[in-house]
């Protein structure tokens, strides 16, 4: 199966290509892309009209909680799966705290299976760091590691045992993978359920300080930089836990970190009408922090935007903010919110917001074959218009679940159509 692509806007931050240009897919493997009009004579099965369509490697999204095995009522592989290449995602990540958590060799084999019959985007199991994420042993991470995991993490159980992380960044380092960690001192965390500052003072809400997050964060850097280990840090929230990792970077220790749109965009300001979808962990920062983030984003310090992408059903939701359960769905507004409230309202370069989503979270999973429309690359595409504004519409999302803060919003960045692997996964509906 040959396609050729005419007259879409081609984005691909690794080979310094934006422009009007044209590419050409052969058996799901990029043959050729380039510039201007494609050469002469080159044949395709199918052609695709791109005109006035942005064209990008496809998305890559580091932080996804597909919920299955455990969890079906909240979201599946095939659901998950569904949103992902809805919203220009052609691979995602899955966290390991499912039911059971993907602890052993057996957890792997059953997503990776589920994934290739669901055959929609992409899906790299992440595997846990200690048996059952309670943070007491270590689990078996060279046989999860044959098993297919990209990456070892306990998320959302903050491995506490600094002992238990040394050994798990040297022994992810034998088989050079990166170990994901949710940064959060839970002696410090106060039971919090937003960021402790002004808001939560009006609000009557205990409040997560920063140093909850600025402790850890010091503390895997040390470590990491002792070790020599890779360590990826998951939804950076602060100013200081952003200028830590920069200044690590500046002295080479090995360490990458990702970014969620909702900190990206929104702050502690916006729970005082006591909306549970603003309820996350780490919670929404100070203005202060966001700023932070934005322009570590643009200077590249950080690596990746991800979504966190958490669903919840109803019942952990609508109840009182202090016993909702933390978290939001990402993975079909993460592309319209950034592009419109930081692309179009100057804060962030298009190329960069595209290198976050492509090239950035590639590099962190070592996976030379994806991120770039460079000959020889999987033909994971995504096509979305940036010119037609609309409606972000929770009620029509492919996830079975609606917990995300960005109901109603009017945005710009709408897919139009995802390729995973040559193959078109998602067209955009009439």
């Amino acid at each position: 199966m040959t396609i050729v692509l005419r007259n879409g806007h081609l984005i691909d931050p690794a080979q310094g290509l934006d422009g009007a240009g044209w590419l050409h897919v052969k058996d799901g493997i990029i043959a050729g892309a380039g510039l201007g009009t494609p050469p002469a004579g080159l044949a395709a099965d199918e052609t695709i009209d791109a005109s006035g369509l942005f064209v990008t490697p496809g998305f890559i999204d580091l932080h996804v909680h597909l919920r299955e095995p455990g969890e079906e009522s909240k979201e599946t592989i095939e659901t998950g799966c569904r949103a992902a290449v809805r919203g220009g995602f052609t691979s995602v990540v899955s966290m390991p705290n499912t039911l059971p958590p993907i602890d052993h060799a057996a957890v792997v084999k059953f997503i990776n299976l589920e994934a290739q019959r669901v055959n929609l985007a992409n899906v790299f199991p992440v595997g846990c760091i200690s048996r059952g994420r309670t943070g007491g042993e270590l689990a078996d991470i060279g046989e999860l590691v044959s098993a297919g995991v990209v990456a070892v993490s306990d998320d959302g159980s903050p491995l506490m045992d600094s002992g238990l992380m040394r050994r798990a960044m040297e022994y992810a380092r034998m088989f050079n993978i990166p170990v994901i960690e949710h940064c959060e001192d839970t002696m410090l965390n106060n039971a919090g359920v937003m960021n402790e500052g002004v808001y939560s003072t009006k609000l009557g809400l205990r409040g997560v300080p920063t140093a909850a997050e600025d402790v850890m964060i010091a503390r895997n850097l040390i470590l990491a930089e002792y070790t020599g280990g890779r360590l990826h840090i998951a939804h950076v929230s602060t100013a200081s836990g952003v200028r830590m990792i920069r200044d690590a970077k500046a002295r080479g220790v090995n360490v990458t970190c990702e970014v969620t749109p909702h900190h990206l965009t929104l702050t502690d300001a916006t729970v005082c009408d006591y909306d549970t979808n603003f309820k996350m962990s780490p919670p929404l920062r100070a203005e202060q922090d966001r700023a932070a983030l934005v322009a570590a984003l643009a200077d590249g310090t950080i690596d990746a935007i991800a979504t966190d992408h958490a669903p919840h059903s109803a019942t952990g939701k609508d109840v009182e903010f202090d016993q909702a359960a933390n978290g939001v769905i990402g993975m079909e507004t993460a592309l319209p919110v950034v592009y419109t409230r930081l692309v179009r309202e100057g804060h962030l370069p298009l190329a960069r917001m595209i290198a976050a989503l492509t090239t950035g979270p590639a590099r962190v999973l070592g996976k030379t074959g994806k991120g770039t429309l460079a000959p020889h690359a999987d033909a994971d595409i995504t096509m979305w218009d940036g010119q037609t504004s609309y409606q972000i519409n929770a009620s029509a999302f492919h996830s079975k679940s609606r917990n995300t803060p960005f109901n109603g919003w009017q945005v710009f960045g709408r897919v139009h159509r995802t390729l995973v692997g040559g193959h078109t996964k998602y067209t955009a509906e009439a």
